[in-house]
């Protein structure tokens, strides 16, 4: 009777997909990661420095969380991540810069921002074509919630 109640449950609700953000740089000019579906690389990412998970300065806490897609009013359709504690309106979005203001640019209040390499834009570390990794990103995704691990592997 158990397994057959594990079967249909798997039936009626497929896992999720996990997706892993390895971050492995961070300075005042943001903290950048590998993004991975599954175990394969899909692009990098570009978030705030780490300033003790505070709100539109900081990027969020390493651990474990679920993305559901919403329909931002500034953004449009983008993933959010859900239940980070003491923060809210966490997306995914398309943006360059992730530096400390306000010595730096930043295009993110503690997002995830992707793109396919991490550059400099002028003086400053960024994240390159982050429309056209995030276009890539969503259409991957295809509008399914996920699991998202992020891990600190700073050297």
């Amino acid at each position: 009777m158990k397994r057959h109640l594990e079967m249909l449950s798997n039936v009626m609700f497929p896992p999720l997909k996990k997706v892993k953000l390895v971050r492995f740089e961070s300075s005042e000019q943001g903290t950048f990661g590998a993004l991975l579906i599954g175990n394969t690389f899909f692009c990098y990412t570009g978030e705030l420095p780490w300033h003790d998970n505070q709100r539109n300065t900081s990027c969020i806490p390493a651990g474990k969380y679920y993305c559901t897609l919403v329909d931002s009013p500034k953004f449009g359709k983008v993933y959010q991540v859900k239940d980070v504690p003491e923060r809210s309106h966490i997306l995914f979005h398309a943006g360059n810069f992730v530096g400390d203001r306000p010595k730096y640019k930043s295009n993110s209040d503690g997002c995830i921002l992707p793109g396919s390499s991490v550059g400099d834009i002028g003086s400053q570390k960024a994240v390159i074509a982050s429309r056209y990794s995030l276009k890539r990103f969503m259409d991957h995704m295809s509008c399914e919630d996920f699991v998202l691990i992020i891990k600190d592997c700073y050297e």
